[in-house]
């Protein structure tokens, strides 16, 4: 505990400046508190319990009952549904299962839902409930009409007969009359004047199905749809379409101001009906295909990356657009204003996906549904006139506003603000949901209120009159633990605000800028960061895009990814050996945990360039840090094997004992007596790690016990295919049965790694770099007191990138070490004492016997003698990133070719070739080496032998009996010449013939 003695003087010096700004209280309390109760991950499990709690009933309750056609006294009714518990059936008993074992033996984590269902059949009694486990989910059949139809036509069929009733309900403006006019027209040279007109024509249009509801139902389905598809958030009841008509009306209306005046336009993207089939499969694979609806989308579900921590707290809170990446504008990728302290403004991906995929911000919640019901009758209570009772005329009278709630028009209010305050009111004394938002948007005459699931929205500190209403004996009692985040929600302390509502606030970022109009204070100004920002220090001092880069490379960093990972059993897994906490912190990584789940090591830097190994970001590396275990990391893969219980012929799969001697034994020297590898052994490539063999016929009748006992088998021995060169040990050796009963096999084989020259490090400020070289201890440069860096990094990694963060989490981090005190830097954290000021560090430094600046006067570790700069050198978190030269590394002379085109194949993977593409060749042009292009491009690739017709000038073939090349147009072989061609050329020929184009060869003599 001697590190964290802490000196009173730096105290002091860490809290003057908040004292010195008006008396505002420190709020930061709250987000430990938020943390608790929301936020980070909760939304996911939020989500899912709302799906299993109530979605689930909601979705039986919807289409609960299913009358026959023909005979209505049959049917089928949907009673309770019930979700059981996770288990599985082993030997005759239920077991129960918890997502550890499913990880581990490959099972799926699924529960059985049950339902009780009322049915008839011919003749009998409604008393039959039956329990059955609901395996396929029930179609419901939407097809919408393709074609395009009057509006006019629509508004007809929905029973607004009158032009004028529609005129007036959209604007008495001439210039909207003068918009709706065609459509007008149209329906009077289709001579539709009245809704049964309207429906017949409709009719037509619908497309008529050979399946589905019998010929009785068929004649109304474009009522049908005008009902269920067309604006289905708008229910009908009791067949009247009056709502749905004034919604249209409302919809033209703003199309036509947009029109007019593109002000009026608003970004909204429209949600489409998605009807789920095969969900099992779309979650395992992520893909929906729903072939009748044309549906495929890809990316529906995600594997949470489990690569680092940070990897998987960023990926939980990812944001996944609905908008294809491909197209290249600029405006769905740009950066909102309305995103501000709901979405990170700095984590986002470089590349196609970049501004589309978004991060939440630390103190984001996303909403669930809340039951509509109560909220309707309270705004009828509270004075909104109902929709009924309006006549088209009135629906824009100037003198009140439309009421849409969860994007249903209620009504209109001839007092908007006073009916938002009230509401507001409500909400603060929680009288109703927290969650409920309320906005009048004066511009389009609405106020809009809104409960619905999917919402972002944060929690905000009220104020008076710009003075906060959370004081001193508030955060006090919350510190005791009196007081919870719930109760400062109840007492009307602080609330929810979703966009909308935001952008109708003044939010001042700290209480002492509040000004008398301000109706809000930012909790803590650090928040509107998102988690992988927030590991940043300083980022307020860095250039913006350098933050974006460090959110990309935080979650590739290596490190500790759970408290469980050395139970785990994954695919892959890197680890650190010896992860270290930031002597420099933020809040955030307080509040995250990645101080207990770190992913790096501080590193002492001097910043001086040395040996010319250090070019473009280029890191020189001390070899006697390396030796004590810098950046040394461990790789773990996993290998498996399936043991057949039983095929179609009774036959299974066994595992012998291993050979001791003869000529595989060498191979099998890590082998148990149990035919599998042992833990503990090194593992060799082309070692055999399960010692199996399978029987040679598996297919036709089932055999006798004694033929089984006599059968054929052949080896099928697991073999390591590892790359050459690489000590691996078999970590661990684990023995489960999956779902189908056999016996499955999985290895965890481990290797240790050390840093070599070509393995990429980065630090937090978007600085990556490879190793360049790594040098002996005793020539590289150390300080007066003995110090010897860890790395060297080349100054000029500074200037062009402007990443002062860097520069000042050296100071931070020297500071530490030498007063025994982590110090803070988190964004925008000077004014309220979550950041040390560079002048605070710096004193504290001089205090310590180092220059003020971080300088230090250095001796040249190759002449002993004084180097003529001051260098600057300190402690800056160093990650490892998982890109390592061992896994890139790659080569091949001949090798396997591609069926096809006969060229070599791609990737290390396959053992493929090394490609020179067309830049290359323009440089070879460029060269004028002719010869190393022909060699290059066919000689080493895909070289051909053909026979060409010196006549027609077409590819012939080689007679090998009368051993003679024959051209088969001229039918005879006297004009054959053979030459050397690339065989994808070839290729290109002869596919060029199949579609009738004739390339035609003209030879000369050489």
């Amino acid at each position: 505990m001697g590190l964290m003695q802490v000196d009173e003087h730096d105290v002091d010096h860490k809290q003057q400046p908040a004292a010195s700004v008006k008396s505002s209280v420190d709020k930061y309390q709250l987000l430990p508190e938020f943390l608790k109760v929301r936020g980070l991950v909760k939304q996911h499990l939020d989500s899912f319990n709302y799906f299993v709690t109530t979605g689930i009933k909601r979705i039986v309750r919807a289409n609960d009952r299913l009358v026959s056609a023909v005979n209505p006294s049959i049917y089928i009714w949907f009673k309770d549904v019930r979700i059981g518990q996770p288990s599985i059936y082993r030997d005759g008993i239920n077991e129960k299962i918890t997502p550890q074992m499913c990880r581990l033996s490959d099972l799926t984590y699924a529960a059985p839902i049950t339902v009780d269902i009322e049915y008839t059949t011919l003749g009998s009694h409604p008393e039959k409930i039956m329990q059955k486990v609901i395996r396929d989910f029930w179609d419901i059949l939407l097809v919408l009409c393709g074609h395009q139809i009057p509006i006019m036509v629509v508004l007809k069929a929905m029973g607004m007969e009158s032009d004028q009733e529609v005129v007036q309900m959209v604007g008495r403006d001439p210039r909207f009359s003068a918009l709706l006019l065609p459509s007008i027209e149209d329906c009077a040279s289709l001579d539709i004047y009245t809704q049964e007109k309207a429906s017949e024509y409709l009719e037509g249009k619908v497309k008529k199905f050979n399946f589905g509801s019998p010929s009785s139902n068929q004649e109304r389905r474009a009522l049908a749809i005008l009902r269920d598809v067309f604006l289905a958030n708008v229910p009908v009841s009791k067949n009247n379409f009056r709502p749905k008509c004034l919604y249209v009306g409302v919809m033209l209306r703003r199309m036509m101001e947009a029109m007019l005046n593109k002000d009026a336009m608003d970004d909204k993207s429209i949600k489409k009906n998605i009807i789920f089939e095969g969900l099992e499969r779309t979650l395992s694979t992520g893909n929906f295909d729903v072939k009748r609806f044309k549906m495929h989308r890809k990316g529906m579900t995600q594997v949470l990356q489990r690569l680092s921590f940070i990897g998987s707290l960023g990926h939980m809170t990812r944001i996944s657009p609905q908008f294809e990446k491909s197209r290249k504008v600029s405006g769905p990728r740009a950066l909102q204003p309305s995103q501000w302290g709901m979405l990170c403004p700095c984590d986002t991906p470089e590349g196609e996906a970049c501004g589309l995929v978004k991060n939440l911000a630390l103190m984001t919640h996303v909403t669930t549904d809340e039951e509509g019901g109560p909220l309707i009758s309270l705004c009828y209570c509270l004075g909104v006139e109902d929709l009924e009772l309006l006549s088209a005329e009135e629906l824009h009278t100037p003198n009140s506003f439309l009421v849409i709630f969860n994007g249903l028009i209620l009504g209109k209010h001839r007092r908007p603000q006073h009916f938002a305050n009230t509401i507001r009111k409500l909400r603060r004394a929680g009288k109703i949901g927290e969650f409920v938002s309320i906005f009048a948007h004066e511009k389009q005459r609405c106020v809009y209120i809104a409960s619905d699931g999917g919402r972002v929205c944060r929690p905000l500190v009220i104020a008076d009159k710009g003075i906060s209403r959370i004081k001193e004996h508030h955060m006090k009692e919350l510190s005791d633990g009196v007081r919870t985040f719930d109760d400062f929600l109840s007492d009307g302390l602080i609330e929810y605000l979703d966009v909308n509502e935001e952008n109708n606030a003044l939010i001042a970022l700290y209480e002492g800028e509040a000004t008398h109009d301000a109706t809000h204070i930012e909790i803590e100004p650090f928040t509107i960061l998102g988690v992988c920002a927030g590991l940043i220090p300083y980022p307020h001092h860095n250039q913006s895009p350098r933050n974006t880069y460090q959110c990309a490379m935080g979650k590739q960093a290596m490190g500790n990814i759970a408290y469980n990972q050395l139970c785990r059993m994954d695919t892959l897994l890197y680890l650190l050996v010896y992860p270290q906490r930031p002597l420099l912190t933020t809040r955030t990584i307080e509040l995250v945990g990645y101080d207990k789940l770190g992913a790096g090591q501080n590193a002492t830097v001097a910043v001086m360039s040395y040996s010319g190994y250090d070019i473009e970001d280029a890191i020189v590396m001390n070899k006697a840090s390396l030796d004590r275990g810098f950046g040394r990391c461990i790789v773990m893969k996993k290998e498996s094997a399936i043991i057949q219980k039983e095929y179609k012929n009774k036959t299974e799969d066994r595992v012998l004992r291993p050979n001791r001697t003869g000529p595989d034994a060498e191979k099998m020297q890590i082998l148990d007596d149990d035919g599998f590898a042992s833990p503990g052994e090194i593992i060799r490539p082309k070692d055999i790690y399960v010692n199996k063999e399978s029987p040679l016929v598996t297919e036709g009748q089932e055999l006798s016990v004694d033929e089984r006992r006599h059968c054929i088998y052949r080896p099928a021995k697991s073999t390591y295919k590892g790359p050459e060169g690489e000590t691996c040990v078999v970590d661990r050796v684990a023995l489960c049965s999956d779902k189908e009963g056999n016996k499955r096999i999985k290895f965890i084989i481990r290797q240790t790694r050390r840093p070599e020259v070509g393995d990429k490090f980065s630090s937090r400020h978007g600085q990556k770099g490879v190793c360049g070289t790594i040098i002996q201890q005793e020539d590289f440069p150390f300080s007066e007191r003995g110090i010897c860096p860890d790395l060297i990094m080349n100054p000029h990694g500074f200037p062009s990138r402007m990443t002062v963060g860097k520069m000042i989490e050296l100071l931070g981090g020297k500071a530490g070490v030498s007063c025994g005190r982590f110090h803070y830097g988190s964004a925008f954290g000077e004014p309220s004492g979550h950041a040390d000021r560079v002048e605070a560090i710096s004193e504290t430094l001089v205090k310590h016997g180092f220059s003020y600046s971080g300088k230090d006067f250095i001796y040249s570790g190759i002449t002993g003698s004084p180097l003529q700069a001051y260098i600057f050198m300190g402690p800056i978190y160093y990650q490892k990133l998982k890109h390592m030269v061992l896994d890139k590394m790659h080569a091949r002379g001949s090798g396997p070719r591609v069926m096809l085109t006969r060229q070599p194949t791609e990737g290390k993977a396959r053992n493929g070739g090394l490609r020179v593409g067309e830049m290359e060749r323009d440089c070879l042009i460029a060269y004028g080496a002719s010869n190393l292009i022909f060699e290059r491009l066919m000689l080493s690739s895909d070289p051909f032998d053909v026979q060409v017709c010196r006549v027609c000038g077409l590819m012939g073939y080689y007679n090998h009996k009368l051993k003679v090349g024959i051209c088969s147009t001229c039918k005879n072989g006297d004009n054959i010449s053979t030459m050397k061609l690339p065989y994808a050329c070839k290729l290109l020929f002869q596919e060029l013939q199949s579609m009738n184009i004739i390339p035609r060869l003209k030879l000369a003599e050489a």
